[in-house]
């Protein structure tokens, strides 16, 4: 596994990269809508397409389609989804995404640590469904950091706190602003998402690292990271 040679330090998203809960927010935002008497018309995947491009999309996407929702503050709009959403974590089955376990296993003795736009309370939860998160030395949640993803903020923050100068880095995301993040935060940036995802076909996804899964990415050869 020469990647484990060639970086020093590996930086993980959360949700939708190490485990599935990315549904869940869908629900969270769909039951949301519903709750105010609206019907909601994306998928899952036009969902992921607005989410994994930008922090505010789907406050501009909700905001436009269901213009009767903005009489009410997107901050509290945000926090009935938040609610919501933790109820889902504690009453639906939770699991690893392909090959999560495995990558985490192998980088166990190097140093790692998530950076994540979820709150520690929504992690916290989810360590308890999912106690091998717990061998997880650091969690940079939503509380550490000002400005959430695109923004690299999160990374610098953790590269701040456990990283060296000479640091070689490396960091998994599943979305493409979790990939610009990375970049500014000069990480050197993995995509694990499906090659069918339609954010693959954005002009800044072109000549990056990208695989389907863990196990794809494990798979590899690794010759051009």
């Amino acid at each position: 596994m020469n990647f484990l040679q060639q970086y020093d330090i590996f930086f993980f998203d959360f949700d939708g990269l190490l485990v599935n809960t990315e549904q869940l927010h869908y629900q969270a935002y769909k039951a949301l809508i519903e709750n105010h008497d609206f019907e909601m018309h994306w998928n899952f995947h036009d969902f992921a397409l607005i989410a994994h491009t930008s922090s505010d999309g789907l406050k501009r996407a909700i905001c436009e389609k269901y213009p009767p929702l903005n009489q009410f503050p997107w901050e509290a709009l945000y926090r009935e989804k938040k609610q919501l959403y933790e109820a889902l974590l504690t009453s639906q089955k939770l699991n690893f995404m392909d090959g999560a376990e495995e990558v985490l296993d192998l980088v166990q003795d190097k140093r790692h640590l998530v950076v994540t736009n979820s709150t520690k309370a929504q992690i916290d939860v989810i360590k308890e469904s999912l106690p091998r998160l717990k061998k997880i030395p650091t969690f940079i949640t939503r509380e550490d950091y000002l400005n959430p993803k695109p923004s690299p903020d999160g990374y610098l923050k953790a590269i701040e706190l456990f990283g060296q100068k000479s640091d070689r880095m490396i960091g998994f995301e599943d979305a493409m602003r979790g990939i610009k993040s990375l970049q500014g935060a000069n990480i050197h940036p993995v995509l694990i998402c499906s090659s069918d995802h339609p954010q693959l076909s954005s002009p800044d996804a072109k000549g990056l690292d990208q695989f389907n899964t863990f196990h794809h990415f494990l798979d590899s050869s690794y010759q051009n990271l």
